[in-house]
């Protein structure tokens, strides 16, 4: 199949979706104090630890991507065990979706026509099969408020707001801005986490709501 048939096909499943993504202004970065700035990297490094430590991590929420030509919205489930994930979008009225689930040594993606695709480079695979550019590889970590991999993603620019709070984070060529965030939580082991971003690379375009948060031992509404 072509891609520009594959590439139509999930822009139709995307924008029958019943869902929509509202756009709001992100948090507004400041210049810290030397002072206040190492107290809120060493806010952000704890937030991280406690996150790779938790076994799981899951979301519900609802997505909007564009690639500067086509674009639309679906309701997006998304697991991570690890290097493993599994990622889900869904349009509501159609009941078409697509599923990509795999690990750091390759990617499936079901639910096109024409198939399931495989690829040993999971962002070539989506390139290829759909035209969009997602940054599965690192987006978990991003969605969860924390700096992807920096063997693989790279090193990352952080910027905050004037409360110590993660605002803007670039990394890999993207820049991920945090629109909201849940409230404190009482227990440490499972942190605050980011519940709206916005992420852009060039002409790409992601834009998340995340509705629930899980993990193994807690979930959020």
């Amino acid at each position: 199949m072509r891609l520009r048939t594959v590439s139509a096909a999930l822009a139709v499943v995307m924008l029958a979706a019943c869902t929509s993504v509202p756009v709001r202004a992100p948090l507004q970065t400041v210049e810290l104090a030397p002072e206040a700035r190492a107290a809120a990297l060493a806010r952000l490094e704890s937030r991280e630890a406690a996150v790779q430590a938790l076994p799981e991590l899951a979301f519900e929420g609802r997505v909007a991507m564009s690639n500067g030509r086509d674009g639309g919205s679906g309701r997006i489930e998304w697991q991570q065990n690890g290097a493993a994930y599994r990622v889900t979008l869904s349009a509501p009225v159609t009941r078409q979706s697509w599923e990509l689930q795999g690990d750091g040594s390759g990617a499936r993606l079901d639910g096109l026509q024409g198939g399931p695709r495989v690829d040993a480079d999971v962002g070539a695979l989506l390139r290829g099969a759909t035209g969009f550019e997602i940054p599965v590889a690192a987006m978990a970590a991003w969605a969860a408020g924390t700096r992807a991999d920096a063997s693989a993603a790279g090193a990352a620019d952080i910027a905050f707001d004037a409360g110590g709070q993660l605002a803007r984070l670039q990394q890999d060529g993207w820049t991920i801005d945090y629109v909201e965030w849940q409230p404190e939580p009482a227990s440490a082991r499972v942190p605050a986490l980011p519940t709206r971003i916005n992420a852009q690379r060039g002409e790409a375009r992601v834009r998340l709501i995340v509705d629930r948060w899980a993990t193994d031992a807690v979930e959020s509404p």
